[in-house]
């Protein structure tokens, strides 16, 4: 049961980060980042707090937060092979695939356009049939067995998976645990594009091949770099917040967190599966106390984080006034490898999260200054401990 309360708790685990799904989920999306356009970050002395109370001292006890040592793996080295990687992963994620026009069989990464009917005890099943579908292979995104069924399969086939829905699956509980049968015709075959001359110059800002792999390396070492500083920081955040005491919980705070989360839990299900967070729980067999449960410690954790942030921040005398937040919204986009404030902004769904990460950055920027950063030793080879 705990582990069926915490899936349903992924969506915010990560801070309430929202991508979109599909055209439902993006237009409320963009409903939901209008609305923190338009809440204010800056409380009624014109500040931007992490947390908005005059007496944070009776909630936590701040603890050793100076002169700390984390130790970290170094940043690994950036290989010509890792770019080709890298870049690999673009032309997969983010550019359009090319129809394959030679005779030959799906392959990994291929994207088929397909057209399927399922059918359970030879009846066909609410959902199971679909036309003129676009499947990237390697996706994950179909039933265990979809995809890869279709591998080693020509354009012009049609191919019988019999497959079985996994246990939790949520669409259609009905479904959940029952072996099926899947008649896939494969319309056409479809490759990521290749890097050429031609293909940057037309589809990227720079005229060459070479020009495109240069920046893509570059964009790899600082993405790498930006994710050290980050995990860093999020250790030396832990340390501090096992050093210190959450005594308590502003109580109306702590409510309208509660409240936020199961408005964005609400919002996701029906979005993503046309389902309430009541119908949700309920199709995986969890009842309102134990998702309440749930969603009291999630909301008392982002809550702990929040005072400590702030804790550190009254610690150092830092304020920061709306222009100072907006220096530092920058600075915490460009660690999470956004080009500005505005794209971070555009994938936040809420304005207080938002504002919470970035002061958490502000308050980490303090403590790395008297850390020490150490790498783990070496690992001693059989040879040199025989010696």
């Amino acid at each position: 049961m705990k582990k069926k309360i915490a899936v349903l708790l992924l969506s915010m685990s990560m801070l309430c980060f929202v991508a979109g799904c599909s055209d439902r989920e993006e237009t409320d999306t963009e409903n939901a980042v209008q609305e923190a356009e338009e809440e204010s970050v800056v409380n009624s002395e014109g500040l931007v707090v992490a947390v908005d109370v005059d007496d944070l001292e009776n909630y936590i006890t701040l603890g050793e937060y100076q002169n700390l040592t984390v130790e970290e793996s170094p940043v690994e080295e950036t290989t010509d092979e890792d770019v080709d990687a890298y870049i690999e992963r673009q032309m997969i994620g983010n550019y359009s695939p090319v129809e394959v026009t030679e005779d030959r069989p799906v392959q990994e990464n291929d994207t088929v356009n397909i057209d399927y009917a399922g059918y359970q005890d030879g009846e066909a099943f609410d959902g199971g049939t679909a036309q003129d579908q676009n499947l990237r292979i390697g996706s994950g995104s179909y039933i265990e067995g979809f995809e890869d069924g279709l591998i080693g399969h020509r354009k012009g086939e049609t191919v019988t998976l019999n497959l079985t829905f996994p246990e939790d699956y949520e669409p259609n509980p009905d479904l959940a645990g029952q072996p099926v049968v899947f008649e896939v015709t494969i319309n056409s075959i479809s490759e990521p594009p290749t890097l050429t001359d031609e293909w940057a110059a037309d589809n990227t800002d720079y005229d060459t091949a070479q020009e495109y792999w240069d920046a893509q390396k570059e964009a790899l070492i600082q993405e790498r770099a930006n994710e050290y500083e980050s995990q860093v920081k999020s250790d030396l955040f832990q340390q501090v917040m096992e050093n210190s005491q959450i005594k308590d919980y502003p109580e109306d705070i702590l409510n309208d967190l509660k409240s936020d989360i199961e408005t964005q839990m609400d919002q996701m299900y029906t979005s993503m599966y046309g389902m309430s967070l009541d119908e949700a729980l309920e199709a995986q067999g969890i009842s309102t106390e134990e998702a309440e449960q749930s969603i009291d410690e999630t909301a008392k954790s982002y809550l702990s984080q929040y005072m400590l942030t702030q804790a550190i921040l009254d610690a150092e005398g830092i304020s920061l006034t709306e222009a100072d937040y907006e220096k530092a919204l920058d600075d915490f986009a460009k660690l999470s490898g956004f080009e500005n404030s505005e794209e971070i902004e555009s994938m936040y769904s809420d304005a207080t999260v938002l504002k919470g990460n970035v002061l958490w950055n502000v308050a980490c920027d303090k403590l790395m200054e008297t850390a020490t950063i150490t790498e783990p030793a070496a690992e001693e080879s059989a040879e040199d401990t025989a010696q």
